[in-house]
């Protein structure tokens, strides 16, 4: 690993087009194995700087590209006890912010279709061994995405995600997961529900709490098993993301006063 230094021309940009696409780069970050540092904007000159750990430039500049299409012009490798030293500094200037109490995440849920039946057919023994197999698929898709596992729920896990694009590929990838290991094993196939949202959820105690959080759970109870249900803001915010959507709707959910606009999201047991 090493450290790198990037600088984008972005002429008419705004230090919130630059804050925006810095948080789309740490949302794909984990996938490529690097870590942006911290970034500086020069709005009078139109040029962005990133300082990013990486094992190589190339790696960086995948992430941009993942993330935001808008790839460096630029990339070196520096100290960075000269850049602190040249710059006055190496922290983020978002870290505060992601850190508050309430900030943007998505929020997905998975549900396993039938455990408490499955307990009865199975057998306590068989039914924990499934259980087991259920977190692993979820949680080595929660690895690969970059989401952070916020708590158990018995027959599921509820997480959250800086990014979209993340949230929706960790869907598939959960997904893609159980209909491998119904093939391998048909008479223990498991189908999970999962439904997602975004919103800015209140951070408590390791928990969040919140509307975004609560239409999660109604989605994920409305999906069918085997399905992503998401709602009309994460399939907004997927635009241009290369994920597809069937029809968006509109339905009623409890606790919620009016219409909740839902798409279900459109994948594949195939390769991607």
């Amino acid at each position: 690993m090493g450290f790198f230094m990037d600088r984008h021309d972005l002429e008419g940009a705004t230090p919130a087009d630059v804050a925006a696409a810095h948080m789309s780069d740490l949302g794909v970050q984990e996938l490529h194995g690097v870590r942006f540092v911290s970034y500086w904007f020069d709005y009078h000159r139109g040029a962005a700087f990133c300082l990013v750990e990486a094992p190589d430039a190339e790696a960086a500049q995948r992430v941009h590209r993942e993330s935001h299409g808008s790839v460096a012009n630029e990339i070196i490798p520096v100290d960075p006890d000269d850049v602190a030293r040249f710059l006055g500094r190496i922290d983020d200037p978002l870290a505060a912010a992601r850190q508050a109490d309430s900030a943007f995440r998505i929020i997905l849920f998975t549900d396993l279709e039938g455990s408490t039946e499955m307990v009865q057919r199975l057998g306590d023994e068989r039914a924990v061994a499934l259980l087991r197999r259920h977190d692993r698929i979820v949680r080595d898709a929660l690895g690969r995405t970059g989401g952070r596992e916020v708590k158990h729920t018995g027959d599921g896990i509820m997480a959250s995600f800086a990014s979209v694009q993340s949230a929706l590929r960790c869907a598939v990838d959960v997904q893609r997961g159980f209909a491998e290991h119904a093939a391998r094993d048909p008479e223990a196939a498991m189908r999970v529900r999962i439904g997602m949202s975004a919103g800015e959820p209140v951070a408590q105690d390791g928990d969040l709490f919140g509307a975004a959080v609560q239409l999660a759970a109604r989605l994920c109870a409305r999906a069918a098993p085997g399905g992503v249900l998401v709602s009309g803001v994460v399939r907004d915010l997927s635009i241009g993301k290369g994920f597809v959507f069937a029809d968006p709707r509109e339905e009623a959910l409890k606790g919620f006063p009016a219409p909740v606009t839902l798409c279900e999201l459109v994948w594949t047991a195939g390769p991607p």
